[in-house]
């Protein structure tokens, strides 16, 4: 089910009614309710995968009952391996069985073999990714005795597949979200307003944003490079850039905001990126927890920051992985891999994620940022490395074709769009979403809700899909 869609329209209100008012007596009843509402929910895509859903939470909550009966330090690692094969193995077969064997097969033929191996035409399981890395942390943690296992198999599995961040995150830690399904919840109006504002700007940065920029995206990366001023691509990604923001970091802010309704508290996904004054501080705004799923079950087991030389090694492997983990296409590779070497610099130099805020004096780092995020933007959007190598090249070489081009994309109205998003995201870089704080006068914040209302509504086509492009993924 899509977030910007009548069906969801008619879902939130009625899951809501019935979530407060029907089965908010008991705990256990009130879980089961919700895990039956996220079942719902992503069985409305499409009901048969609901099976590997079900059966990923199923094998980590035995396995994590395991692991508190077990003492043994050979049967722990057992289990722990169990868990990493499971769910790892249901990624590989689903996500990236075709592009293991292609490769194999692209190898055997620079040998003069000729291969005939069998692949699968099988549709990739919405969310996937993100559910199994969600439960496959829960078992990890509790071999490491960071957690506790739970026994309440409703409250786990409704942890797992709880429907607002099921099928794009954030990507939750047992630790932070399964406690929430083990205790009462209260309404609380002023919770349940500030989501319903942070769903208000997702909803404004999915479909005015990002939306917009994908026809114009769509039909650059679609034409012949070759031919394309260099202007026009450049624009190409800088809509693009855009384009992932809106659209991703949108849908965390629906799903943060729905999750707040319901009483729960989910972790900030993206915190200003585009105001990044290194790469470092970039993965700091980015993704947020992706990228600290990484750092804590990649990065540091593989040695972390130990040595100079090690932690080259371990940041390259890490965003190797992270880009293999965005889609089975060398593209991804090489896109994680570029960040892994804008990443290398900031450790010669000592270079920190700021935790300061960033200040208008610091636009030389800013744009210098977002430059170097841009052409890795490129590889990520591109079918092939190599039309990615080609469509950097003549950005280029055709940078003196139609210079009038800069006019015309310029003043765009997706460009206005793009103008007043920044703004309102500068002033309100202090707080975790755009409109946490409004204005006091009543009037004057219930005319920036309707504005924002209005111009929704403007651009939305229900007849038309609004697929999230992290979903994928």
């Amino acid at each position: 089910m899509l977030f910007p869609s009548f069906a969801f329209l008619v879902f939130l209100p009625l899951v809501y009614w019935l979530y407060w008012y029907v089965f908010s007596s008991r705990l256990r009843l009130q879980n089961a309710f919700m895990l039956f509402a996220s079942y719902v929910f992503y069985g409305w895509w499409d009901w048969r995968f609901l099976s590997l859903l079900i059966f990923s939470s199923f094998a980590d909550f035995f396995i994590g009952w395991a692991l508190a009966n077990t003492i043994t330090v050979s049967k722990r690692k057992a289990y722990v391996w169990l868990s990493l094969v499971i769910n790892l193995g249901l990624l590989a077969t689903f996500k990236y069985f075709n592009f293991f064997v292609d490769g194999l097969s692209d190898i055997l033929l620079t040998f003069g073999m000729q291969p005939d191996f069998p692949t699968l035409g099988i549709l990739l399981p919405i969310g996937i990714s993100f559910y199994t890395f969600q439960s496959l942390s829960y078992s990890i943690d509790v071999y490491r005795g960071q957690i506790k296992p739970t026994h309440n198999g409703v409250a786990f599995l409704a942890f797992v597949s709880f429907f607002p961040q099921l099928v794009a995150g954030p990507i939750e830690r047992a630790a932070s979200l399964l406690p929430q399904f083990l205790v009462p919840r209260k309404f609380d109006v002023e919770q349940a307003k500030d989501g319903l504002r942070q769903m208000l700007w997702g909803f404004f940065k999915k479909i005015v944003v990002a939306d917009g920029c994908a026809s114009i995206v769509n039909g650059i990366f679609a034409g012949d490079v070759s031919q394309t001023p260099g202007i026009t691509l450049f624009f190409g990604a800088f809509f693009f850039a855009f384009q992932i923001y809106g659209d991703f970091s949108g849908y965390s802010d629906i799903a943060i905001g729905c999750a707040r309704l319901f009483g729960f508290k989910l972790s900030r996904n993206f915190a200003y990126p585009y105001f990044s004054r290194n790469i470092t501080e970039f993965w700091r705004r980015w993704h947020i927890s992706l990228s600290t799923w990484f750092r804590d079950y990649v990065y540091l087991p593989l040695g972390g920051w130990r040595t100079k030389t090690g932690r080259f090694r371990n940041i390259m492997i890490t965003f190797g992985v992270s880009g293999l983990w965005h889609g089975a296409n060398w593209t991804f590779v090489t896109w994680g891999i570029l960040h892994g070497l804008y990443y290398i610099p900031d450790i010669f130099r000592n270079a920190k994620a700021r935790r300061d805020e960033p200040t208008l004096k610091d636009w030389p780092q800013m744009v210098t940022t977002f430059l170097l995020v841009l052409v890795a933007w490129v590889f990520f959007r591109s079918s092939s490395v190599h039309t990615a190598v080609a469509y950097l090249y003549y950005s280029v070489a055709n940078i003196t074709l139609s210079p009038g081009a800069l006019l015309v994309w310029t003043l765009r109205s997706e460009m206005g769009w793009i103008l007043v998003m920044l703004v309102v995201e500068w002033f309100a870089r202090k707080q975790e979403h755009a409109l946490q704080f409004m204005p006091a006068a009543i009037a004057l914040r219930w005319a920036i809700y309707l504005l924002i209302t209005i111009e929704i509504m403007l651009h939305t086509d229900l007849q038309t899909s609004h697929e999230f492009i992290y979903f994928q993924f």
